[in-house]
């Protein structure tokens, strides 16, 4: 896969994911970032990082992100969130458009 093709996502403790660029895109927030006309860091470097999304969080949204594709393929099968990661889960959720 080529660099092009993916995206770096770095959470608030340093953790960095690296994901298929059609997956990140599931988040509006994300998307803008990425194909915002101009010189944005994010759009050269291809990475995100997200001082306020710790990396149990972001880890669970880059999974989100794949499981969504999946589903909007045809595949229908359960999206699990533990119950303690809710909250964290719904803001970081919000912030994304996801």
């Amino acid at each position: 896969m080529k660099k092009e093709d993916t995206v770096k996502l770095i959470s608030s403790d340093g953790f960095e994911f690296i994901v298929d660029k059609e997956a990140a895109m599931v988040s509006q927030t994300i998307r803008n970032m990425l194909t915002s006309p101009g010189s944005f860091a994010e759009r050269q470097h291809g990475e995100v990082t997200f001082p306020e999304i710790s990396t149990t969080i972001l880890e669970k949204i880059c999974q989100y992100f794949y499981w969504h594709l999946e589903f909007a393929s045809g595949k229908d099968r359960e999206f699990p969130i533990e119950p303690e990661l809710t909250l964290e889960l719904m803001m970081a959720a919000n912030y994304l458009h996801t």
